[in-house]
C-alpha cells in the first residue's frame, strides 16, 4: 500500500507534469511575463506622452479646441497640470515595473485606472487620442491584474 503525501506548499509536485511544468497563471509563464513587460513599456510611453500632452495644454491654450458647455469642464491649464502630474507618476511606475519592483504592480493598476478616468473626462478636447489612451490603460490594467505571484496561487 503506497502512501500519497500532499505536496508541501512552495515545493513542486512530482506528478505527471514534472517538477518544472508551467501552469496558465504561473508567474514564469511566457505570456504573463511578456504582458507585464509590455505593460511597463506602455506605462513608460504613455506617461511621457501624457507629460507632453499636459505641457501643450499649459503652454498654449490654442493647441486644443475650445468646447462649449461640458459637465466636467476645467480650464486647459488645469487639465495640463493633471496630465503632467499623472504622466510623471505613470512614467515612474512603468520604470518600476521594468525593474520588477513589488510596489509597481499595484501602483500601475491604480494609476492606469486614474489615467483611464482622466482620459474619459478629456474626451471633448482630444477625442481620438483619448480613446487610444483609454484602450492602452485597459490593456495595462488587464496585464497587471492577470499576473499571479506564487504565494497567491492555491
Amino acid at each position: 500500500m503506497s502512501q500519497h503525501a500532499e505536496p508541501t506548499p512552495g515545493r513542486p509536485s512530482h506528478g505527471g507534469d514534472g517538477p518544472r511544468a508551467q501552469r496558465p497563471g504561473d508567474r514564469t509563464s511566457g505570456w504573463v511575463t511578456s504582458g507585464v513587460v509590455f505593460a511597463g513599456v506602455l506605462l513608460l510611453l504613455s506617461g511621457a506622452l501624457a507629460v507632453l500632452q499636459g505641457i501643450a495644454a499649459i503652454a498654449e491654450d490654442d493647441v486644443y479646441a475650445r468646447i462649449g458647455t461640458y459637465v466636467y469642464e476645467m480650464s486647459l491649464t488645469g487639465w495640463g497640470i493633471v496630465h503632467v502630474v499623472l504622466g510623471a507618476l505613470v512614467f515612474v511606475t512603468g520604470y518600476g515595473l521594468l525593474k520588477d519592483m513589488t510596489w509597481a504592480r499595484m501602483a500601475g493598476i491604480v494609476l492606469a485606472s486614474l489615467s483611464l478616468i482622466a482620459q474619459f473626462l478629456f474626451l471633448p478636447y482630444s477625442p481620438v487620442w483619448s480613446v487610444i489612451m483609454m484602450a492602452i490603460d485597459v490593456f495595462v490594467i488587464w496585464a497587471l491584474a492577470s499576473r499571479q505571484d506564487s504565494s497567491a496561487r492555491t
